[in-house]
């Protein structure tokens, strides 16, 4: 009984073979499967895709003479010589399992079976972003900033933000948001987000956090990341430090001077040179005057200069009006 059920799947599968008798798509995708037949026996039969874990059971979705009117996500496509397509769209999780391609056959139809399974869609590289612009540059002012991660392709898709450490990554949520704040840099330090699901995993760039000033409120700290623009805190460095002179020279100057009076004037002399030395709209203090002075001293020295001239003339002319004046005869009565 077995030889002849073996011979009748042989001569079925010379009569009927198709590209793929296994098939992994994913989640919202589509599959084609392309299928020979004997045209000389079959070539006006009709030709359909069924479900079902057995032949006898199988639920036809769509056949070549109705063209897929069943449902649209189902297409049975007889090119006649060239073959037989199948394709099927819009793929769903549901859509897993046994599925058999036939031709219709009096006593006993031509089939073979395909199986189908249906995966999560693979995540790609995760990117990142600020959702607040770091243009306006609110981490020199201590201002709190959030970083997401997304994955443009991907379906379930779960996220984990991790910071380098050593000699293993510290975990710190699941989330696809971090929050970067004053509390939370203390440090220099590295992170990045990791995005996975059931069939594949990822990692984004790394986030570069660099502490300029840690403080519980109030402090300097720098985010760069790919994509996003490179900044500094040059500005609120230096507004910080001329208003709050180094502990160290204070400190020093304290050591040097044990007079009360010495101090003073070490502190005070302290404070010129950093006057004399701040920018001032972008230009030193000493420079400026120098200028002035020099503009000064330019209209001082014109003055003179026209001064000297004004009188020169006016001795010029008074001789001439003398040499005149010798020069007229004079009329004895």
């Amino acid at each position: 009984m077995k030889v002849p059920c073996l011979l009748l799947l042989f001569g079925a599968s010379l009569q009927l073979q198709c590209d793929k008798r296994e098939i992994t798509a994913h989640v919202g995708g589509e599959f084609i499967l392309f299928c020979k037949y004997d045209t000389n026996r079959f070539l006006f039969s009709k030709k359909y895709w069924c479900q079902g874990d057995s032949r006898g059971t199988c639920k036809i979705l769509a056949d070549s003479e109705t063209a897929g009117r069943t449902t649209d996500r189902f297409h049975v496509t007889d090119v006649g010589r060239r073959g037989l397509f199948v394709k099927v769209s819009h793929l769903q999780f549901d859509d897993t399992g046994v599925y058999w391609v036939g031709i219709d056959k009096i006593y006993a139809d031509i089939m073979t079976s395909v199986n189908v399974v249906i995966t999560e869609v693979p995540v790609s590289k995760p990117r990142l972003w600020p959702l607040s612009s770091l243009v306006d540059k609110p981490t020199c002012w201590g201002q709190p900033v959030t970083v997401r991660c997304g994955c443009t392709k991907g379906t379930s898709i779960g996220y984990t933000w991790y910071q380098r450490t050593q000699p293993k990554d510290l975990l710190l949520h699941l989330s696809s948001d971090l929050q970067l704040h004053c509390g939370k840099v203390e440090k220099d330090s590295d992170y990045y987000c990791s995005a996975s699901n059931d069939i594949s995993s990822q990692q984004s760039d790394i986030l570069s956090v660099q502490v300029l000033m840690p403080a519980d409120s109030g402090c300097i700290y720098v985010v760069l990341m790919q994509g996003q623009p490179i900044y500094d805190c040059v500005e609120r460095m230096s507004t910080t430090t001329a208003k709050t002179p180094p502990w160290t020279t204070c400190q020093a100057t304290t050591k040097i001077h044990t007079n009360t009076k010495n101090q003073s004037l070490q502190i005070n002399q302290t404070h010129q040179d950093l006057f004399l030395s701040r920018a001032w709209t972008g230009v030193p203090l000493w420079y400026t005057l120098l200028r002035w002075g020099s503009f000064v001293s330019l209209l001082v020295f014109l003055c003179i200069v026209h001064k000297c001239t004004k009188t020169r003339q006016k001795k010029r002319a008074k001789r001439k009006r003398t040499v005149h004046y010798n020069q007229v005869p004079h009329f004895t009565q």
